[in-house]
């Protein structure tokens, strides 16, 4: 899942992003309201960390915005107002969860998760797909009972492409899910996760579309998948 973190504070917005992509999580940082509706004008971000006491304003006058034009972005705000006014008018903006300063990184983590999890309509934490079921939590899969161990940027691909059955997702698309538009990509990655994901799941549990990209096999058909 790709995220925008909205936080001034450097050593946190650091923090934030060190801890969220080891929880898997692909994340941008930026540090003003004006640098984050500039983020969010290129689209492609899952959900987003919204600090309220910005250094050009409140987060709330973003989020404001966002919902008066018909945005439904998920948003979690992270303040160090926490009183239980503070987290009405939040939560009555438009918020979808409300966090305060201090906080334990694994709480915002799950906290993450289940507000994504919302956003899409699962009920279960865990994705299913051709028998495999995929827990976020752990990043970690099971198949016919054995438990299969991938990497964080395995899991993503993987990810991406279970939360789009059927669609086909171009190598850019995969690369902005690993990387974001802050991070520098690397030649061939896409190719060498689908290769060590497919010696795992077998070669037709990931199809290659000539020229446009990749997508789940469909189960239907026989093949290694099975």
């Amino acid at each position: 899942m790709r995220l925008l973190i909205v936080e001034d504070d450097p050593v946190l917005s650091d923090g934030l992003g060190v801890g969220l992509r080891l929880s898997g999580f692909t994340v941008d940082t930026v540090a003003t309201l004006a640098d984050a509706r500039a983020a969010l004008q290129g689209g492609g971000f899952a959900g987003m960390v919204l600090d309220i006491m910005l250094p050009d304003g409140s987060g709330l006058e973003l989020l404001a915005d966002l919902r008066g034009a018909g945005s439904r972005i998920p948003v979690l705000l992270l303040t160090a107002r926490d009183q239980v006014r503070d987290r009405v008018c939040g939560l009555d903006a438009g918020a979808d969860d409300y966090l305060g300063k201090p906080f334990d990184l694994a709480e915002l983590a799950a906290r993450l998760r289940a507000m994504l999890r919302r956003q899409e309509g699962r009920a279960s934490a865990v994705m299913e797909w051709n028998g495999l079921a995929l827990d976020p939590a752990t990043m970690r899969g099971r198949r016919n009972g054995d438990a299969i161990p991938f990497s964080r940027r395995e899991f993503t691909i993987l990810q991406a492409l279970i939360e789009h059955p059927g669609a086909i997702l171009a190598k850019s698309v995969l690369e902005e899910r690993l990387y974001g538009w802050q991070g520098e990509v690397e030649s061939n990655t896409v190719e060498v996760h689908i290769h060590k994901l497919r010696a795992k799941l077998g070669t037709a549990f990931i199809e290659t579309v000539r020229g446009a990209g990749y997508r789940l096999g469909n189960p239907a058909k026989k093949g290694e998948a099975g």
